[in-house]
Formats: C-alpha cells, structure tokens, sequence
C-alpha cells in the first residue's frame, strides 16, 4: 500500500485514513500465508541459546512464546483443536483470551525446537485455508471476546485480521528478544501497518497527521470533513512504524491513550 503520494512541486502529501480499504478475504490469505513463512524462517535461524531469552510478553521466553503462536495455528489448522481451545476460555458467553494462550503454551512448551517448528510448517498451510473459509462464509458470525479485550468481533476480522497481526506481533517479539533485525517490506508489513493505523484512527475519531518511519511506515493523515488542508488544530505525531504498532499493541503507552487489539 502506498501510505504517501506526491502533491505539488513534488511536496509529500499524506494518505488520507479513510481511504486505507479494508482488508479483503483473499488478501487476508495472502498476508496469513506470508506472515507464516516469515515467522517460520525465523524460528529456523534461532540458536540453541535464543529459545530461552525473555520476551516482552511477560513471563514468556522465547519457546513459550512460539508454542503460544504455534497453538493459535494449530487451532486454525483443525477445528477440533479449536474446538478444544474455546472451552478453556468460555467465560459465561463470551470468550477469554488468557486461559486459552495459557493452554496453548502449557500444551507445547515441552517440545523441542526441532519438533516445535516442524508442527508449525505442517499446521500453516492448513491454518491459510481454514482461516479463509471462516473469513468468507462465517464471516458475519458475532465472537464475544472477554478478559483481556472485552468486545463483540466478527469471525471474519478474528480470522482474517487478529491472527496475522498477532503472528506478526510476536515475530516482532522474538526479533526483539534475540537481538534480530526484523524482514519488513512496503507490500506485506506496511500493508499490516497501515490496517492497524486505520483502525487506531476509527476508535480515537481525532484528527491527526501520522509520521511513521521505516520499510513498513508511511504519512497518514485524519481529518474532518469540515476541515480545510492546514487547518483543524491535528495532532502531529512521528514514530517507528514497528515501535508504533508495539504502542497500540500494549507494550507501550498508546498514542492518544488508544490500544489496538492484537
């Protein structure tokens, strides 16, 4: 996605929120699929000595973290497993995410890496294409989220969206755990990028100019629709993208006090 565009003498102008278009049900895939391979890779270039460095998500090492990420593709991969997964988060009608990581990581923190990353590979393919039958025919199904998010999402945007931010997140995670650089691209990690800031935009409604910088970053801008350009009184805020969406994601202040689920 282009995030910046070329206005006058050649002045950068920023993408306009609204017009960021939502993400489609195959273009979800395509971002699951990519977003797997890379997670993948990247636990293949770890070292012995890395699968036991803490992470950001407390109480979680490295492993743990994978198993965690692994679970949450092994449900996707067979509907029983998450079937099985649901039942240890059913709060009343709703459905906690903490017991449910929790059982995904007790369930596989015990493999080894060798056994850990080959159940990944073998469950991705399968995770793509369950995810894409639920994003396009049960798309509309209401999931009632509880402790810690507690909101009412479609099956489609769980499917299609929350699953490959939350991937995504965690690459990020261990990248920053055991001192990598993360692979971002414009095509896949902007695009991702750019769908968390036009929600981020949708649940705060200020006007703001956004600056984010780095391969996955952009220029963003929110307005009202009375405003005139360089008018309004926006916030201007500039940031990493990556640093931005691990803000929004709790793993930092959000900008304008405004998370975003993961």
């Amino acid at each position: 996605m282009q995030a910046m565009r070329l206005g006058e003498a050649g002045r950068v102008t920023a993408l306009r929120v609204e017009e960021i278009p939502p993400i489609t049900a195959y273009e979800a895939g395509v971002l699951a699929a990519a977003e797997y391979d890379r997670f993948a890779r990247l636990l293949r270039d770890l070292q012995d000595v890395d699968w036991s460095r803490p992470t950001d998500c407390q109480g979680w090492d490295v492993r743990r973290l994978a198993a965690h990420v692994l679970g949450a593709t092994e449900a996707n991969a067979h509907p029983v497993e998450m079937a099985r997964q649901l039942r240890r988060g059913r709060a009343g009608l709703a459905f906690a995410v903490d017991p449910v990581s929790a059982y995904q990581v007790s369930c596989r923190e015990g493999l080894d890496p060798t056994e850990l990353i080959a159940r990944f590979e073998a469950a991705a393919g399968l995770a793509v294409r369950w995810r894409g039958r639920m994003a396009t025919w049960a798309r509309m199904i209401p999931v009632r989220i509880g402790e810690p998010v507690y909101e009412t999402w479609r099956l489609g945007f769980l499917a299609g969206t929350i699953y490959t931010r939350d991937t995504w997140m965690h690459r990020i995670d261990i990248c920053r755990a055991t001192g990598r650089s993360p692979l971002l691209t414009a095509a896949h990690d902007g695009r991702i990028v750019a769908d968390i800031v036009a929600e981020w935009v949708r649940r705060h409604r200020r006007p703001v100019r956004l600056s984010l910088t780095g391969p996955a970053g952009g220029e963003f801008e929110h307005r009202r629709e009375e405003e005139r350009e360089g008018e309004g009184g926006r916030e201007s805020l500039t940031a990493d993208a990556v640093e931005f969406c691990r803000a929004v994601s709790g793993r930092g202040e959000p900008p304008l006090a405004t998370p975003v689920p993961f």
